[in-house]
C-alpha cells in the first residue's frame, strides 16, 4: 500500500508543478497580433506562437510523467528505496537456452526485480519477487 501511495504522491506533486508551469506559460505568452489586440479565449490553433508553446508544454508534461513512472518501477515495493546492483543474466547469443534479462535487488533484502531485455512474444511486465528478511535468515543460521 505504501508503494502505491508514494506513486500517488509523486503524481500529485507533478500535477502541481505542471499546473503552475501552465499558469506561468499562459501569463507570459505573447499577445497575438490581432485587429483588436485582445487574446481570443482559445488561441490554440489560431496563433502559431501559442500553439508551439503548448506543444513544448505538452512535451515537458509528458517527460515529467514518464520520469515519475520510470522512477517508480525501479523502487522496492516494501521500503521504497531505489533498487541497486543490476545483474545481467542470460545470453544474447543463446536466446532459446536463456533469454537475457536484468535483475535488480533491494539492498535490504526485501526482494528482486527481473526485467526482460528481449521481448519476442510481446511486452513482458517486470517480475517482482519478495523475499523474507535476509538478516533473519543469516542470524537463524548462526544460532544453531
Amino acid at each position: 500500500m505504501k508503494y502505491w501511495g508514494y506513486l500517488v504522491a509523486k503524481l500529485a506533486a507533478a500535477a502541481v508543478i505542471l499546473w503552475g508551469a501552465r499558469a506561468l506559460l499562459l501569463k507570459l505568452a505573447p499577445v497575438p497580433a490581432t485587429f483588436m489586440r485582445v487574446r481570443p479565449a482559445n488561441a490554440f490553433g489560431t496563433d502559431l506562437t501559442f500553439t508551439f508553446l503548448m506543444l513544448g508544454y505538452w512535451l515537458f508534461a509528458t517527460g515529467i510523467l514518464w520520469a515519475v513512472v520510470w522512477d517508480q518501477r525501479y523502487r522496492c515495493r516494501t521500503c521504497l528505496r531505489r533498487l541497486r546492483m543490476p545483474i545481467h543474466t542470460g545470453s544474447w547469443t543463446h536466446v532459446l537456452l536463456g533469454a537475457p534479462h536484468t535483475e535488480y535487488i533491494c539492498t535490504y533484502g526485501h526482494g528482486t526485480l527481473k526485467v526482460a531485455e528481449l521481448q519476442i512474444t510481446g511486452r513482458q511486465n517486470p517480475d517482482w519477487e519478495p523475499h523474507e528478511d535476509i538478516w533473519k535468515e543469516l542470524f537463524a543460521e548462526t544460532k544453531k
